[in-house]
């Protein structure tokens, strides 16, 4: 494709890096500096209530630019990358006809992938004879038991997905079963072609300093509160089976207020599972294609890396 015919599509520009990198301090200063509004690309900040668990920027933090696909659904509600690609479909025409730049920051790999390369969902259908079988089984023998089933058949999805992702490893069984391919298959057979005049940018640091950063940031979260959050969830009458309880920083503090392990076990695992997450979010970005990646530990600051990110950006957009 020319790079006249390239740019005759919508532009659209992608942040993305795993958790605790840096991406919000990044993106509002870009979303500044190029007339953008943020796309959140982050599966859990969808839910209203569910604020420091999911690192949900305030409102009054958010220097006047404009963000979508926050607090849009109930935490008991259902929120899967279909929805969100049709979502940002929708957005990317609106926020492009209002003469603005479309900017999708987070790190939902699937959901964002699938806006950038206009992934089609098949519709599969659905077996619920089959999926209430495998739903009893996690009760029976425990979600673990459920996830390694997925791991015999579909070791990749399986690696991407935790095992108290109950819903989503029900729903990777139930598509093998329906198609007798495995879900990461089909998404690798997806076309990756881009509707859009597309820029992804990822962001990514050496792994020590990650991890460190990780660990500060869930500190953190206790400070601002997230015992609380968690409790106050639960009072309002949300399942911890509920999808939304199934986030990081949610299915580690519900065994604490169950009285099923100490405080100090539950922020062990939640900083654990926060770094091996991490590990997969970069896994997956690592195989997206178009991808310019800036290594934050080469760069002396964070203006050095802003200045690298706008260039990026420029040799794209204004060529």
């Amino acid at each position: 494709m020319t790079r006249e015919q390239q740019a005759d599509k919508p532009r659209l520009l992608v942040l993305v890096g795993p958790t605790a990198v840096g991406k919000t301090a990044f993106s509002l200063e870009i979303a500044k500096a190029w007339n953008a509004e943020i796309i959140s690309g982050d599966s859990m900040q969808v839910y209203k209530g569910m604020d420091i668990g999911t690192a949900k920027l305030p409102l009054e933090d958010r220097e006047g630019i404009v963000h979508h696909l926050i607090d849009i659904y109930e935490p008991d509600e259902p929120f899967s990358a279909a929805e969100f690609q049709t979502r940002c479909r929708s957005l990317i025409q609106e926020i492009t006809a209002r003469g603005k730049l479309p900017f999708i920051v987070g790190g939902t790999g699937l959901y964002v992938e699938s806006v950038c390369y206009d992934f089609q969902f098949s519709e599969v259908g659905s077996d619920d004879a089959y999926r209430d079988e495998l739903q009893q089984h996690a009760v029976e023998q425990g979600n673990e038991a459920l996830h390694e089933q997925l791991r015999l058949v579909d070791p990749e999805t399986a690696g991407r997905l935790h095992p108290n992702d109950v819903r989503r490893v029900i729903r990777a069984l139930e598509v093998f079963r329906l198609t007798g391919a495995p879900m990461s298959e089909q998404l690798r057979g997806q076309k990756k072609t881009s509707p859009y005049n597309l820029c992804i940018i990822g962001l990514n640091m050496e792994r020590d300093r990650l991890y460190e950063r990780v660990e500060q940031r869930i500190d953190l979260m206790m400070e601002q509160g997230l015992v609380a959050e968690v409790e106050q969830l639960l009072e309002s009458s949300v399942s911890d089976k509920a999808v939304a309880m199934q986030g990081l920083g949610y299915k580690e503090i519900v065994p604490y207020l169950r009285g099923e392990c100490s405080l100090e076990q539950a922020v062990y695992l939640l900083k654990r599972d926060t770094r091996h997450f991490a590990k997969r979010q970069l896994s997956w970005f690592r195989h997206m294609q178009d991808l310019n990646w800036v290594e934050l530990d080469k760069l002396q600051n964070f203006n050095d890396a802003l200045s690298i990110i706008h260039g990026i950006i420029a040799g794209k957009f204004r060529d």
